[in-house]
């Protein structure tokens, strides 16, 4: 079998890359110029160097191949400018090039559980629309699935480690109300689903698309801890590993908010894409991010197998891999 993937040296797409090649599938890999040093040597891969704006670069990423694994994302910037270049028109593009292959491969789509609240921010609204894009697209629906991850982390992770590693040291720092809840997921666990998400593909297939419901494609995936976690429950599972007791610091949401207005000052002086903005403070202090896997299970038998305490001792242990 062979599969496209973009995103392939990021933090889900090198994972996903990962599992693909020791699986016995031949991938095509996009990297982007200033990524070529982080391309891992793997058997199976072949990469292929260019981005998602550049059309006959895609088309030589996807021609003949059965499956796209499209993880490339933009989750920096100021302004919706700065994720739709990548996480919508890059689709439409992706898109557009998938849909003029002689047989459809199946199009797979890493979201984001943001895409459920799309007036929260730039980038939860460019998820949605690149959601949109698929379904406006000419690929029938029966060879699109889209996967909406909560908060994901692991080795190699670079935006959730420094706050468990707070907390490892004992600090604990909580914008806004400790009454949020959050699902995650670790990222062993994502690659297998999407592994398993594109070697049964014919498992999802509807007999017409004109009777197709586009929403049926979507799919949420966590731990397999129901009803996600409060920050007093993350707390307690580093508790159990570091032995160390953990100060709360909550910190007002106009504080936050205050530091995401300049950053977005700074990023105009500096030139550089802001990750702490309005939007992502919005985020932030979101009530309800939790996810429901009963789907993704029931339709593909795919099971986390790593649990939150499992997947924190790794990171977080004495010379563990972070």
């Amino acid at each position: 079998m062979k599969a496209a993937l973009t995103g392939a040296t990021g933090f889900i797409g090198s994972t996903v890359l990962r599992h693909m090649a020791a699986n016995a599938w031949e991938v095509r890999a996009l990297v982007r110029p200033g990524s070529l040093a982080r391309r891992p040597d793997l058997k199976n891969v072949r990469w292929i160097t260019g981005d998602v704006s550049q059309p006959d670069t895609l088309s030589k990423l996807v021609t003949g191949v059965d499956a796209v694994v499209h993880c490339a994302g933009a989750v920096r910037g100021a302004v919706r400018d700065d994720f739709d270049l990548v996480n919508v028109r890059g689709t439409e593009i992706l898109a557009d090039i998938c849909a003029d292959q002689k047989t459809f491969p199946h199009f797979l789509l890493i979201s984001s559980l943001a895409a459920r609240e799309p007036a929260l921010s730039h980038y939860a609204a460019s998820k949605r629309e690149s959601e949109n894009v698929l379904a406006k697209s000419s690929i029938p629906s029966s060879r699109i699935t889209i996967l909406r991850p909560p908060a994901v982390y692991g080795p190699g992770d670079r935006e959730m480690l420094p706050l468990f590693q707070a907390m490892s040291m004992g600090i604990c720092p909580i914008p806004g109300s400790d009454s949020m809840k959050v699902s995650l997921i670790h990222i062993r666990d994502l690659a297998n689903a999407v592994l398993r998400l594109v070697s049964l593909d014919n498992i999802m297939t509807y007999a017409s698309d004109e009777t197709f419901n586009f929403k049926d494609r979507i799919f949420e995936l966590h731990d397999g801890h129901s009803g996600g976690y409060s920050w007093h429950d993350i707390i307690k599972t580093v508790y159990r590993i570091t032995g160390r007791r953990i100060i709360c610091i909550k910190i007002p949401v106009a504080i936050v908010k205050m530091l995401g207005l300049v950053n977005i000052g700074v990023s105009k002086i500096t030139g550089r894409a802001p990750m702490l903005t309005p939007g992502k403070v919005r985020e932030l202090v979101h009530p309800d991010w939790t996810a429901d896997n009963n789907k993704i299970t029931k339709e593909t038998g795919w099971c986390p197998e790593v649990t939150l305490e499992q997947g924190l001792r790794d990171i977080l242990r004495p010379g563990g891999i972070n």
